[in-house]
């Protein structure tokens, strides 16, 4: 009798495409990286990638379908500071818990975020802009990618700490932010360095300062907030990919060392350092720590922001 091994004759991982899941808008930062990343992705993994967009509530419907999905390596999130470490602290009823719905796959960059004004706003730096609005309160909105993400939270420690008024407009995702921002609906927003330098310097909006501890070379004529004087934010955000809590160790090993060989290639980082990232991977265990100690230290700043919503 002719005895099978069932391991021996399933196909092995991956087998058929594999769907990242992005929980915002065509066209903002996450695509953009995403798509960085996707062809040499493709190629070790010997299966197309595909880019599925489910914005909505800050990243929170992308998250939510993903954690619900089978952990079978076949659907992941790529996800940001927001969507894994704000919304939980935001959020005083989250529909997950990201260390206990998610297994960690590797962290993929990082990056400051750029305060950006509508190119005819009357400023031409943070300390103009925090004169302005003291001197218009009330009259002034701010754009963000969703509530209860890092473009949501970081105009809020604005606010706190230089004592200004803005209403807050939230959007499914940077991309339909930036476009008001660039028609003049919003006047400010706070987003991450590649897209908000790339808008700069084609003249469409003002860049008045980045949130890392050092000037970044996109963009070298702008100064730090903590720079500024008017400010003390140092805010520097993460991209990552996550996948259904449950998966396979296996399958979590492969997909983490195909996104370490993607970004050890000179031609990425590349790209990803011209556009103002920094390439920052981090394997499962090593993602897993570092979103371990990231949870408290953002619900200390959304605590201080005053930015819990219900």
């Amino acid at each position: 009798m002719l005895i099978l091994n069932i391991n021996s004759v399933q196909a092995t991982y991956p087998d058929k495409p594999i769907k990242v899941i992005i929980g915002f808008s065509a066209g903002g930062p996450l695509d953009a990286h995403m798509r960085l990343l996707v062809d040499k992705l493709q190629s070790i993994l010997g299966q197309p990638v595909i880019i599925d967009f489910k914005p909505g509530a800050g990243g929170i419907l992308g998250a939510q379908f993903v954690s619900q999905s089978p952990p079978d390596g076949y659907t992941i999130l790529l996800a940001n500071t927001g969507t894994m470490v704000i919304n939980p602290a935001v959020y005083s009823k989250s529909s997950y818990e990201t260390l206990k719905d998610f297994q960690p796959i590797a962290r993929t960059a990082q990056q400051a975020l750029a305060l950006i004004v509508n190119k005819d706003l009357p400023v031409n730096s943070l300390n103009e802009f925090i004169a302005y609005a003291k001197a218009n309160p009330n009259n002034l909105n701010y754009g963000s990618a969703g509530n209860g993400g890092i473009s949501h939270l970081v105009p809020e420690m604005l606010k706190s700490e230089a004592g200004i008024s803005m209403t807050h407009i939230p959007f499914k995702g940077s991309a339909p932010a930036f476009t008001d921002l660039i028609a003049g609906h919003v006047q400010f927003m706070a987003e991450s360095l590649p897209q908000a330098a790339n808008y700069a310097k084609q003249g469409k909006l003002k860049a008045l300062a980045i949130t890392s501890a050092k000037r970044n070379p996109v963009l070298p004529n702008t100064p730090t907030v903590i720079e500024t004087g008017v400010a003390n934010i140092e805010v520097v955000g993460f991209y990552g990919v996550l996948g259904p809590k449950g998966m396979q160790l296996e399958t979590v090993n492969k997909l983490s060392r195909a996104f370490r060989d993607v970004l050890e290639s000179p031609e990425v980082q590349k790209k990803m350092i011209d556009q103002g990232a920094d390439p920052a991977y981090l394997n499962s265990d090593q993602f897993t720590k570092f979103l371990t100690t990231e949870m408290p230290r953002w619900a200390k700043a959304v605590k201080e922001a005053g930015a819990k919503l219900d």
